[in-house]
């Protein structure tokens, strides 16, 4: 669904599951941290409202977004993390570089989910202008960050249901 009609952080509170014995990871871009410093408050923000302990979100960064695959590989393996948020800001600028790095953040990502036991929630704006990345990182369509803990927190519990 395009983010013009569906605001990023409205969901219906009662839908998430209790997060307070969840584990997440979290790993965020250093570039263009005005924006993913924003998205990083959102999403831990939001996974506190739904109960998630302090103790239990573990903040790492990583230079880029490029960066965001590798850095949430390593949290799996070397933690124990139920879920991984990776969130990143690429902005179009006047070279490829836009292209390369979404499409190689986006592979990566997808791949550690299609292969691995932990998900890894997508939470990087790729976006054509400045403008539009602070629309969604706590503008006007609402704050991405948000969006991602609430799938982290419904990943987690549709992987305790399976097990059930």
């Amino acid at each position: 669904m395009a983010t013009a009609y569906h605001n990023l952080s409205d969901y219906d509170f009662q839908s998430v599951p209790d997060a307070s014995s969840m584990k997440f990871g979290i790993v965020v871009s250093e570039w263009n941290y005005n924006i993913t410093g924003a998205l990083l408050r959102g999403a831990v923000e939001t996974l506190k409202k739904h109960g998630a302990k302090d103790e239990n979100i573990l903040i790492r960064t990583v230079p880029g977004s490029f960066e965001l695959t590798f850095g949430s590989a390593q949290l799996i393996k070397h933690t124990n993390v139920d879920a991984v948020i990776a969130l990143g800001c690429v902005v179009r600028g006047d070279t490829p570089h836009f292209d390369y790095v979404c499409m190689g953040a986006t592979q990566g990502i997808t791949q550690l989910n299609a292969e691995g036991d932990v998900p890894v929630i997508y939470g990087l704006i790729t976006t054509n202008n400045m403008q539009q990345a602070e629309d969604r990182a706590g503008g006007r369509l609402g704050n991405k960050g948000d969006e991602c803990a609430i799938t982290a927190i419904k990943m987690i519990d549709f992987i305790c249901r399976l097990k059930k």
